[in-house]
């Protein structure tokens, strides 16, 4: 990244330039990446390529003012923490399913990230409702967290599982991996039918006062600070658009529908 890119991406988090790549800094620009830049998997649906590089994480993200999913969302933000001095490597994850199955391998990408003031954290802008602030990745006691009560344990072989309020949520490898590494991953969630990428719509993002937005197709729900849901149908196109337009950030001409798995989405 350049430094007029490092910019443009901290206008789009509606952040200053940090003074040093300290801890307390990490902690504010990772709210607000997720107040601001939605989860979504649209691309996915709407014929996009998903392109798992530099200027493509770039155009997106910052430029086109749109989300994506974890390899897009942590990559653009591993991207923006290096061009700021952080110290950054990209962690493989699998995802824990149903009666504790694991994910495909590059199931899902984490970032750990050290800072000036000797901060050693996982930071994770990708995977939808999870901690608001990074983790210590060190730490094997309770990290309370606005999202929940989190923990790492030691899962032999040198991984973590990471836990919120004692349920696994992934599986995390410690070993660094480059970008690239996650292109099958990003492959297999953009094409297979079997990833729930591929069968279903979302658009989610952090609120200001610490609730959630969510648009499901079109079903609209709104998780208050409290964890109180409420959701709604909404009936029209306009009404979907709108959301999508007023809620994140995205403007779209038409409303995605989700396609057939076995078009799925361009990959790149």
């Amino acid at each position: 990244m350049n430094p007029s890119q490092t910019d443009a991406y901290l206008q789009r988090l509606g952040a200053e330039r940090p003074a040093g790549p300290t801890t307390d800094a990490l902690r504010d620009l990772h709210l607000r990446h997720l107040q601001t830049v939605p989860f979504e998997n649209l691309s996915i649906h709407l014929g996009e390529p998903v392109v798992l590089e530099e200027e493509a994480l770039l155009n997106k993200v910052v430029a086109g003012h749109r989300g994506g999913f974890c390899y897009e969302l942590n990559g653009a933000f591993a991207l923006l923490l290096t061009s700021l001095g952080y110290e950054v490597q990209l962690l493989a994850g699998r995802v824990h399913g149903d009666e504790g199955r694991l994910g495909i391998p590059y199931d899902h990408l984490a970032l750990r990230v050290g800072t000036a003031d000797g901060g050693d954290l996982i930071a994770d802008v990708g995977f939808g409702a999870h901690s608001h602030g990074p983790l210590a990745f060190g730490e094997r006691g309770d990290q309370a967290d606005p999202g929940g009560t989190f923990r790492m344990v030691e899962a032999g072989g040198g991984d973590l599982d990471v836990l919120r309020d004692g349920k696994p949520q992934y599986r995390l490898e410690t070993r660094p991996r480059t970008l690239p590494d996650f292109r099958a991953g990003a492959w297999w969630h953009s094409t297979s039918p079997e990833s729930h990428f591929t069968r279903s719509l979302v658009c989610s993002r952090i609120t200001a006062d610490g609730g959630r937005i969510t648009l499901s197709g079109r079903t609209l729900t709104t998780t208050d600070s409290e964890g109180r849901k409420e959701a709604r149908e909404l009936g029209t196109d306009d009404e979907v658009l709108a959301v999508y337009r007023d809620g994140f950030g995205i403007g779209l001409k038409a409303v995605p529908t989700v396609r057939s798995a076995n078009r799925g989405g361009q990959f790149g």
